[in-house]
């Protein structure tokens, strides 16, 4: 991929950054020569590992650990991140999780609660301790991960995780109405189906990915790396015109 030389010495902070389409963004902050921080939950070594892929490179790096549902550990994060890095110019919101699927006669409220905070509570966190480093930039970018499920709400059982995801949408528009005299751009990507990733591996069979290709116009699944190259193009134009949107990364099988 053509280098991206406007991400060149930029702080960026990547939540769940070490696994899955996490992984695939951090490498490709990296490789455009971005300073990267690096929030895991339990990939430690693969988190170390690019960081010191980053740091062969030249560029500075950290590993985070944190559970972003306590409001004390992502307050830490990003005080850990500036402590790195003396500012923050991008934040990338990717933590998330279906944790397992239960129709709406099985779903129990504290189930309920759990996916909200991991996916939903956990961003808010975040993005508010975030948002006045960002702010301290005359530009500067926030790229939440929202879903194709979002959008069309999500295959059986996933009742809870496509209405998170749904919110990340407004969450995303309405944050960038509020942050945007501040300089923070802020838009989402909403992937469909992104094998080769722990979430799909997890919670969809071999039968319901097939069939779900099938359906789509290009006639292929996604895969990380096409997730990560729409991030990084949303979070690269921190001086452009595109906030509040969201992008569509799905093949072709959903559209607005």
């Amino acid at each position: 991929m053509e280098q991206n030389n406007k991400l060149q010495g930029k702080n960026v902070l990547i939540t769940a950054g070490a696994q899955g389409i996490g992984e695939s963004i951090t490498k490709l902050f990296i490789e455009n020569g971005a300073n990267v921080a690096i929030h895991y939950f339990s990939s430690a070594q693969t988190a170390n590992q690019l960081v010191e892929f980053a740091i062969a490179k030249g560029q500075k790096a950290i590993a985070i650990a944190g559970d972003l549902t306590n409001e004390n550990d992502a307050t830490a994060l990003v005080k850990k991140t500036i402590d790195a890095f003396d500012g923050l110019d991008i934040l990338i919101n990717n933590a998330g999780s279906l944790v397992a699927r239960r129709t709406l006669g099985e779903m129990e409220a504290e189930f309920w609660h759990k996916v909200m905070d991991i996916n939903l509570t956990s961003m808010m966190f975040v993005t508010r301790a975030a948002a006045p480093y960002l702010a301290k930039n005359e530009n500067s970018s926030i790229v939440n991960l929202a879903s194709l499920a979002g959008r069309k709400g999500g295959h059986s059982g996933s009742l809870a995780y496509s209405t998170s995801k749904g919110a990340i949408l407004t969450f995303t528009r309405a944050l960038s109405s509020e942050l945007g005299p501040e300089g923070i751009r802020v838009n989402a990507v909403a992937p469909g189906l992104i094998l080769g990733t722990s979430f799909h591996n997890t919670h969809t069979t071999k039968e319901s990915a097939a069939a779900t290709t099938a359906g789509i116009p290009i006639q292929r699944p996604g895969n990380a790396d096409d997730v990560a190259r729409a991030v990084l193009f949303l979070a690269s134009e921190y001086d452009g015109f595109i906030t509040g949107a969201t992008l569509d990364i799905n093949g072709g099988v959903y559209n607005m």
